[in-house]
Parts: C-alpha cells; sequence; structure tokens
C-alpha cells in the first residue's frame, strides 16, 4: 500500500504546482499593496518587487499536507478501519501521526515566525532563538517515540570507544542546533535572484533521490516514506516560486521562505533519522557559513548587507567591500583575515592610511573575487551548479566512502 500512499502524494504535489503557480501572480499587487516590497538592487532601474512571498508559499504548503493527513491512515494496512464496527484498530499508527502533526506545528511555527522577522526585521539573536523554540514540538515528539541517542564509532576509535556511544542530551541539543544551522544557512547564501529558491530545490531534490535509494534497499521504510511525503509537495511549491524568482525576479522571497525551507529539512532529517546525511547535502550552505563566520561574530566589520555591487554601465556584479584597520581587530580576527590571505580566499588592498579593503565574507564574492565581474544570473548558475556538485559527493561519501569506516 506504500506505493499508494506515495502516488497520491504525488498527485497532490502536481495539483499543488499548478494551484501554486496561478496563485503568485494574482498575489503580487496585494503585497506591494500592503507595503511587503523591495526594489531590486541589481537591476538598471531598481524596480519594486513584492516580497515575502515566502508566506504564500508555505501556507499553500501546508494546505497540501493538511488534504494529505488522512491518506496514510486510510490506505496503509496497518491503519485500515473496521467497516462494519467503525472502530479503529488496535495496530493505528498513533506514533505516526504524532511526527507528522509535530512536523506541521513545527514547520507553520517556522513560516509565522519568518514572517514576523520580514515585517519587524528582527535581530540575529533571535533569529537563533527562534527556530529552537519551534524545534521543541519535533524533539519531544522524538524523545516519546524513539529517544534514541546512541551514535555509531567509526572502525578506527572502537577500540578505545567501543562500537556505539550513547551521548544522551548531547544528540537532542546537536538537533536543535541542525534545526538552527538549516534555518539561517539558506537565509545568509542568499540576495541575487533565484538563489535561496535554487539551492533549496537542489537541496530537496537530493533528499528525495536519498529517500529513493534508500527505500530500494528496504532502509527504514517507514522514516523514508514519511520524507517523501514532505518532500514532494515542498519541490512542487519551491518549483512555482522558481518560476517567477529566477532571474529576472519577479517576487521575492523573504526570510520567510528560507525558514520554511530549512525547518522542512531539519523535519525530515530528523524524524527520517538521517540527520547527518542531511548535513552532506548542505555543504555549500557550511562552506558559506565558515567563510563568514569572520563578518557573522564581528571579528571583521560587517555591513547590514552583503550584497555584490551593481555596475549599471556594463550591468555586471562586482564584489561588495568592508574596510578597517588591522589594529582595531582583536587577535582571533586579525588571525582569521591573515589566513584567508594567505589563502587568496579574499582579495586585499592595503591604503596608504593603513586601511584595509577586502571584499565581504560570503560565497557570492568569493566567486566575484575568483572570476571577476560577472552577470548576476551567471553567478546563481555557478552557485546552483556547485551546490549539483557537493550532492554527488555526498551521495559518494555516504555509499562508497562511509563503508570502509562503518562496516564490520
Amino acid at each position: 500500500m506504500s506505493s499508494v500512499t506515495i502516488a497520491i502524494s504525488g498527485l497532490i504535489a502536481v495539483c499543488t504546482y499548478f494551484v501554486t503557480v496561478r496563485m503568485i501572480p494574482r498575489f503580487k499587487d496585494m503585497f506591494i499593496k500592503a507595503g511587503l516590497f523591495g526594489k531590486d538592487l541589481c537591476k538598471r532601474d531598481n524596480p519594486q518587487v513584492p516580497e515575502s512571498l515566502g508566506v504564500l508559499i508555505g501556507c499553500t504548503f501546508l494546505v497540501a499536507m493538511f488534504l494529505f493527513i488522512p491518506i496514510p491512515y486510510t490506505f496503509e494496512e496497518s491503519a485500515l478501519f473496521d467497516i462494519k464496527t467503525g472502530a479503529k484498530p488496535a495496530t493505528f499508527p498513533h506514533e505516526k501521526f504524532a511526527e507528522m502533526i509535530a512536523a506541521l506545528l513545527s514547520i507553520c511555527c517556522m513560516i509565522l515566525l519568518g514572517f514576523a522577522d520580514d515585517v519587524l526585521d528582527l535581530r540575529w539573536r533571535h533569529k537563533l532563538l527562534l527556530p529552537t523554540m519551534a524545534t521543541l514540538p519535533l524533539l519531544m515528539v522524538y524523545y516519546v517515540n524513539f529517544n534514541i541517542t546512541t551514535v555509531i564509532m567509526p572502525k578506527f576509535v572502537r577500540s578505545l570507544l567501543g562500537y556505539s556511544l550513547d551521548i544522551g542530551v548531547f544528540y537532542y541539543i546537536y538537533m536543535g542546533m541542525l534545526a538552527v544551522f538549516c534555518t539561517n544557512a539558506i537565509n545568509i547564501l542568499a540576495g541575487i535572484n533565484g538563489l535561496e529558491v535554487g539551492q533549496s530545490i537542489v537541496i530537496g531534490a537530493s533528499i528525495l533521490f536519498y529517500n529513493v535509494i534508500e527505500l530500494a534497499f528496504g532502509h527504514q521504510v517507514d522514516c523514508h516514506k514519511f520524507s517523501i511525503y514532505l518532500m514532494l509537495p515542498f519541490l512542487a511549491v519551491s518549483l512555482a516560486l522558481w518560476k517567477y524568482n529566477k532571474y529576472p525576479s519577479q517576487v521575492f522571497v523573504g526570510d520567510t521562505y528560507c525558514y520554511f525551507a530549512g525547518m522542512t529539512f531539519a523535519v525530515v532529517g530528523i524524524l527520517g533519522h538521517f540527520s547527518k546525511t542531511l548535513l552532506l547535502f548542505f555543504i555549500p550552505q557550511i562552506l558559506n557559513f565558515l567563510y563568514s563566520v569572520p563578518q557573522l561574530f564581528h571579528f571583521v566589520p560587517c555591513p547590514r548587507h552583503r550584497l555584490p555591487k551593481y555596475d549599471v554601465r556594463t550591468e555586471l556584479l562586482h564584489i561588495s567591500t568592508t574596510e578597517f584597520h588591522l589594529k582595531d581587530l582583536n587577535p582571533l580576527g586579525l588571525l582569521m583575515v591573515r589566513i584567508l590571505k594567505n589563502l587568496k580566499l579574499i582579495s586585499w588592498q592595503e591604503q596608504v592610511d593603513g586601511r584595509v579593503i577586502t571584499n565581504n565574507f560570503t560565497l557570492i564574492n568569493f566567486v566575484l573575487v575568483l572570476f571577476g565581474p560577472v552577470h548576476e544570473s551567471v553567478v546563481t548558475q555557478f552557485l546552483l551548479g556547485f551546490q549539483v556538485i557537493c550532492t554527488l559527493c555526498a551521495l559518494i561519501i555516504r555509499y562508497p566512502l562511509a563503508s570502509y569506516f562503518y562496516e564490520a
């Protein structure tokens, strides 16, 4: 019966795609009238573009999932009702039902908090706290249904730590941090047309491909079916949004979509029991975070916006810059910029007055450091291509390489 539920999920996803494609242009003017719009700074005439469309996408996703909720508990053999008495079977999967409700609750909370961020422009400390709060229902369900906190050790440390190690509460801390990372990692690798949605589509497709592989192997069937149920409608609404957000963008997604996408990935990673594999699909986001650490934690001055600069004459993007005096940096900040400079990972211009001018520390600017000024669409294509390559590397790490470290 599982193939039936997946097929129905796919059918709902297809319908959701077409509904979303029709909805977005009809709501564009409503967002502008409500003052939810921004200027596209990387275009010649800086057009007004409706912003925060992520709230519409997230709500459409939730409606699709609400319609799907009865399906697994109608068609799965373990969930069939007694036709004569109408009584629930003794084997009704209450745990699975609780997982689905908790997952949608966490995603719904994150959509609400993301929209609040778009409207109220919350501070960074709130952006770290809010995903943690939204993850609590998820962690409670995980605790009640599974409470598995054991980690399998690689072969080369088993002589010291044994085959497995129970890390207890630290596993829950890790899962909470995973949700915070997923929701913010997409948000900080953003700012040019199509990048937020594009990378989310690649990550979502990677997760779906991984789920299919695991189902083919017969590994944790219920967990990967659960992931597929969420990924299909997620990809449907994201592909519909991509149609209007790709270059040249007709709509902006806002922080709402980034939080919605990140929490959806965190949900399937945690409840699907592949949180470590999930991180492999976030290699570009991890690299971007590590590259951004000096500015994110203010070891180096960080401007409010780190978008590339747009050249009106050539219509190309140039690196955006920050400047500072080396004497103003603390020892750790000085060490960071010296390492990046020696590895030629940043541009470096020393001025006669002692100031240093470097590019802002994002992967978008790093592409421009490597290749010089290029068109906005080319930067997006390069980063999405890099995301695809990283997915292939992740699958190689997960399958051929992992066998050398974990198989008995």
